[in-house]
């Protein structure tokens, strides 16, 4: 098979050996894989994969079709669409995927939009739903909303009855993010002002978390998955307290295989049933062919998008 492979800080669709299928895994003929932020920090060296996962392929999330079953493996069969998020390796011809990670396609689902879906559309509820028990009725502030997590978090925000207010920094992607169930689109200097919050997800980092926590509302939960613009802030923890904030944060990358596999059952009940109904689609910004995954990564690092890049195979 080839590979998108890690060759000194560029990317070199390369040669590699053929995956196998161990205990409860799955091989997967990969279709589509979408490119995320952490990709492009792997391939600066900066954000390494869990130990005995390939370092140099990168990859976070694929789909495809089921060519081979693992020893144990008993809810897929070969022939069957999937998609999942992996530990990394996601951007090859072939990979091998945990069956408790993975996800039946939604037939009307493309393979673009579903090599786009897992990692955002997982990270999102996980973040929403699991660590900040989002509500219907609540104000939810999507920081950082433009990109494959934020466009996945404004719907299903918007599908849980939550109030939602998307943080866009770019004038051309405000309306596209309003039309995915924003119900306003801000700038990140009007944050403060446009609040209070019940929830916050945190996409952009340290300097957008402090300006938003002093319009969190009493019992308001902030919880962070990314942190491009800086990690550190100063912090009142007289306003945690006197408010009762809860700050939290989430990966999805490090978790144990039982953890991914809970993830993706929750994804299962709540959004698929979403997707079937056409309540939330992934916005695919654009396709580029595996082969070329130089190129796409340095569009994604030029910004603008809205949704997703995915990598294609065909």
């Amino acid at each position: 098979m080839h590979a998108v492979t890690i060759v000194e800080g560029a990317l070199v669709w390369a040669e590699r050996d053929d995956p196998r299928p161990g205990p409860g895994e799955l091989l997967v003929q990969v279709r589509a894989a979408g490119v995320n932020g952490a990709d492009l920090l792997q391939r600066r060296g900066l954000y390494p994969p869990p130990p005995g996962v390939v370092a140099d392929v990168p990859g976070l999330e694929l789909a495809g079709e089921v060519v081979a079953v693992g020893e144990g493996a008993s809810r897929f069969a070969p022939g069957d669409r999937v998609m999942s998020i992996v530990a990394g390796g996601g951007q090859a011809e072939l990979a091998v995927v945990p069956e408790g990670s993975a996800l039946r396609v939604p037939d009307a689902m493309s393979d673009a939009e579903a090599g786009g879906f897992p990692e955002v559309f997982s990270t999102a509820h996980d973040a929403l739903v699991t660590q900040a028990a989002l509500s219907a009725g609540e104000r939810v502030l999507v920081s950082g909303a433009a990109g494959g997590v934020g466009t996945a978090a404004v719907q299903l925000a918007h599908a849980l009855g939550a109030t939602v207010v998307a943080s866009v920094r770019s004038p051309e992607a405000r309306d596209a993010v309003a039309a995915l169930g924003a119900d306003a689109v801000v700038e990140p200097a009007e944050v403060a002002a446009s609040g209070p919050y019940d929830v916050c997800l945190e996409l952009v980092g340290a300097p957008a978390l402090a300006a938003t926590l002093p319009a969190m509302a009493t019992g308001g939960r902030a919880v962070v998955i990314g942190v491009g613009a800086g990690a550190r802030l100063e912090l009142d923890l007289l306003a945690v307290m006197g408010r009762r904030l809860r700050i939290g944060g989430s990966t999805l990358r490090a978790r144990s295989l039982e953890d991914k596999a809970a993830v993706a059952a929750a994804v299962a009940r709540d959004v698929l049933p979403l997707v079937a109904s056409g309540a939330v689609r992934v916005p695919v910004w654009a396709t580029v062919p595996m082969a070329e995954a130089q190129a796409a990564y340095d569009r994604f690092a030029a910004g603008g998008k809205v949704g997703k890049l995915v990598l294609v195979t065909d």
